[in-house]
């Protein structure tokens, strides 16, 4: 938790505007529209195992006022569910950073993808009025909030209850769409509701991606294309969840020797790499003492492998996951372990590709090798 909470809502933007996350315009308008009234009184920190509830004011208030995000709904709001996080109140710096790669201006009309708490609807609404505003919630609870809290503020944009996958065609074109649910693929109804020109900025979360933002500029033939913007962690999109993948057959389990050690695959270069490399992998990791990670990785089919920090790694299945994870970095490191600003997306009617360092240079997945019999 930062410092700034101490000072309430005037030092958390002033926090944001000392390290140039906020230009002037932005930062009057974050002046003038407090955090703390969008928040739920049930709400939740967000742990790396958990979520535990606000139980006290001054808990509440310390987390609202401090750069971390809040969450305001867990189980996508059914009983008795295990307590996963499924909506948040993103964190500020987050929220600045998305809105500033938005580059809005005077006039334009901004379609936001999950409403929410209805916060950064309020804050689109007082730079650039609320007729200019449209957002869409799927979740009918927090879109009721969201309606309350933002009439309340006296905040009227275009709100609607439905899957933000299709966007709002009846009011499309849109100069900007801003996404604050991560998505798995950019949906083509989202470009195609764009102006040309029209800018679209989302977070996206794949198998293997820790997260990580996109900016796609519209050029008014149904394709859209632009460069990663570094890393971030958002909650996904309902209907672009991944899928549970199949059971680890155990018995299968072999051995290998891991010739990289699973920090080097850590960085969100390798991962934009990997994840396009190996579709439908994903990777996750653990830290253990001292300098020590433990990676996991597993393919909808129930292929996995796994691999510690100066240990042998182990493979289950029909294929060799861990030597494919290898021979991707290989190539990475080759190509100089490019960053994720040097990778990019096109979205067009048959799909998106990912490329490096220019659109025609773009990465196809690896074939897969099943081990030798």
């Amino acid at each position: 938790m930062t410092a700034a909470h101490l000072g309430g809502h005037a030092a958390l933007v002033e926090n944001l505007y000392g390290r140039g996350l906020l230009d002037e315009t932005w930062r009057t308008v974050w002046d003038a529209v407090p955090r703390a009234p969008f928040i739920p009184r049930l709400a939740w920190r967000q742990t790396p195992t958990t979520c535990e509830p606000l139980t006290t004011e001054a808990d509440r208030l310390a987390l609202i006022y401090s750069d971390e995000p809040v969450v305001i709904q867990l189980d996508d709001g059914e009983p008795d569910g295990p307590g996963i996080a499924t909506s948040s109140n993103s964190q500020p710096s987050m929220v600045a950073r998305m809105l500033r790669l938005l580059s809005v201006e005077d006039g334009h009309r901004v379609l936001e993808i999950g409403t929410a708490s209805g916060y950064v609807a309020a804050l689109l609404s007082r730079r650039l009025g609320d007729s200019a505003v449209f957002s869409v919630e799927v979740d009918p609870g927090l879109a009721h909030h969201a309606v309350a809290v933002l009439r309340a503020m006296g905040y009227r944009p275009n709100l609607a209850c439905s899957d933000g996958e299709w966007g709002w065609p009846d009011q499309a074109p849109f100069d900007r769409i801003l996404a604050t649910c991560a998505l798995r693929t950019i949906p083509h109804a989202l470009v195609q509701q764009l102006h040309p020109d029209g800018i679209l900025v989302a977070p996206m979360a794949r198998d293997f991606w820790s997260g990580a933002v996109v900016r796609l500029t519209a050029d008014g033939t149904g394709t859209a294309a632009g460069r990663f913007q570094g890393g971030a962690s958002y909650m996904p999109m309902r209907s672009h969840r991944a899928p549970t993948p199949l059971p680890v057959d155990t018995k299968t389990c072999r051995t290998t020797t891991a010739a990289v050690d699973p920090r080097e695959l850590l960085t969100l270069g390798f991962a934009l790499y990997a994840g396009t490399r190996l579709p439908r992998v994903r990777m996750v990791h653990a830290n253990r003492d001292g300098d020590t990670v433990q990676v996991w990785l597993q393919d909808e089919d129930g292929c996995a492998a796994t691999a510690v920090t100066g240990e042998d790694a182990y493979e289950y299945g029909a294929r060799n996951l861990w030597q494919e994870v290898e021979r991707a970095h290989e190539e990475y490191v080759a190509l100089g372990s490019p960053e994720a600003r040097d990778f990019g997306l096109t979205v067009t009617a048959r799909g998106q590709q990912v490329w490096l360092h220019h659109p025609e240079r773009i990465i196809e997945p690896a074939p897969v090798r099943e081990p030798a019999m």
